[in-house]
């Protein structure tokens, strides 16, 4: 990876994962958690989320994670709706960050000279694909990502319950997934479904 690239990488990651962390916080402040303010995780400072390996993985494989913003349901009025809301909410953030540079692409880059202009437009076009696959990467149903949670408040208690169960082995399989690259396979639909949605969205 040249100088370059990691100069436009590393604040496309930071910003990818406060949009990210600060969405989940912010919704589960709104429906009643004080947790999030307490913890300092209102902000969109970096510093607040940064988990080291995911983001490490973030730069390295374009998906990854950051430092789990703690919820504590029992201050929502549901909690099992507020679970699913809270968790919708960071891949929800990242997909309309991305719809944002998606916007951004069609105006800012023809603003400035070419040189600088394809620098940009580079720089936005990675902030829109790290911003799809960390939508998409959460989205993946396995503990102790969002679309484990959104998965579990979606089932009927009984079977809720048995997923549950399933928790401790979420990150084993999750590792082993990457490790092995099958990761890639489950990523590759969800990001083209993900991006025909974008695309379908108005824009220039």
């Amino acid at each position: 990876m040249s100088i370059q690239s990691l100069i436009l990488l590393i604040p496309a990651v930071l910003f990818a994962i406060s949009v990210h962390e600060f969405a989940h916080g912010l919704v589960a402040y709104r429906l009643g958690d004080p947790t999030p303010k307490y913890q300092g995780r209102l902000t969109l400072d970096p510093r607040a989320h940064i988990d080291p390996l995911g983001m490490l993985m973030l730069v390295i494989f374009r998906f990854g994670w950051a430092k789990p913003v703690m919820i504590d349901p029992r201050y929502f009025k549901r909690p099992k709706q507020g679970m699913i809301l809270v968790s919708v909410a960071g891949p929800l953030a990242n997909f309309l960050s991305a719809y944002t540079f998606l916007l951004a692409i069609g105006i800012f880059p023809t603003l400035f000279s070419p040189r600088v202009g394809i620098v940009l437009y580079q720089f936005l076009l990675l902030n829109l694909h790290l911003n799809l696959g960390l939508a998409a990467f959460n989205l993946i149903p396995i503990p102790p990502l969002d679309g484990s949670k959104i998965l579990g408040g979606l089932l009927p208690p009984r079977y809720g319950l048995k997923f549950e169960q399933l928790q401790g082995y979420g990150p084993l399989l999750l590792m082993l997934l990457l490790l092995t690259g099958i990761i890639s396979r489950i990523l590759s639909p969800m990001i083209a479904f993900l991006r025909f949605l974008l695309f379908s969205l108005p824009h220039f």
